[in-house]
């Protein structure tokens, strides 16, 4: 009987942190920060964009740092630039929700993983972009916050892996930093909207208020 009622306090626990996870998330995601206005002139555009699973910052080429720039694979037709981070796993084997499996999540979300930018290169902007009005004393800092997430070498050398972006428009390097339950993809998108003063969420997991937040259709 002992054995039993072990078996169902851990079903139980089992059932409950997901639940626990979700609720908190949410509660976290719907606290706005810096959501005050100021009176500063915001006349440059940052946006975000989503693939369904990964959110990204996308930068017009004209307003990414020169640091940030050199050593990035492009050509003279890409004019934005959105950039993402994540679980080196969860980026190379799963573009799409239809290719998660329960081994590449678990390993993402538990244990400590190598991590990715995912690099995305754009001649025109997205219809479905939603643009960020930034100052910019802001767009220096997310500029920053991007580049401080690449791994580089001594000599500051971005390193990016070959042949292995999903198309002919994009690109992975080696990032910094491990992925986990509590920094995802999307809330490494907020940390750096919040480091810059920009209106984000407390924290999220998630990519849906972000995008909403920021949506000026």
């Amino acid at each position: 009987m002992s054995t039993i009622r072990k078996i169902k306090k851990w079903l139980l626990l089992i059932v409950l942190i997901p639940v626990a996870y979700l609720l908190v998330s949410l509660i976290l995601t719907f606290i706005p920060v810096n959501s005050k206005s100021d009176y500063s002139e915001k006349e440059k555009s940052i946006y975000l964009n989503s693939n369904g699973v990964h959110l990204n910052i996308i930068i017009p080429r004209a307003q990414v740092d020169s640091n940030l720039l050199a050593g990035l694979n492009y050509d003279e037709n890409d004019q934005f630039f959105s950039f993402g981070w994540g679980d080196r796993n969860f980026y190379l084997e799963t573009p799409t929700w239809g290719d998660l499996t329960m081994k590449n999540a678990i390993v993402a979300l538990f244990f400590k993983s190598p991590t990715l930018i995912h690099l995305t290169r754009y001649s025109i902007p997205g219809g479905d972009w939603a643009e960020i009005k930034v100052d910019q004393n802001q767009l220096k800092m997310i500029n920053r916050y991007i580049y401080d997430s690449f791994y580089t070498d001594f000599e500051n050398n971005k390193s990016m892996l070959n042949n292995k972006g999903y198309s002919n428009n994009d690109d992975f390097y080696v990032a910094e930093g491990s992925y986990s339950f509590y920094k995802t993809c999307n809330s490494w998108v907020n940390t750096g909207l919040k480091c810059a003063g920009v209106k984000a969420c407390l924290w999220t997991p998630f990519e849906f208020e972000l995008l909403s937040m920021h949506d000026n259709g």
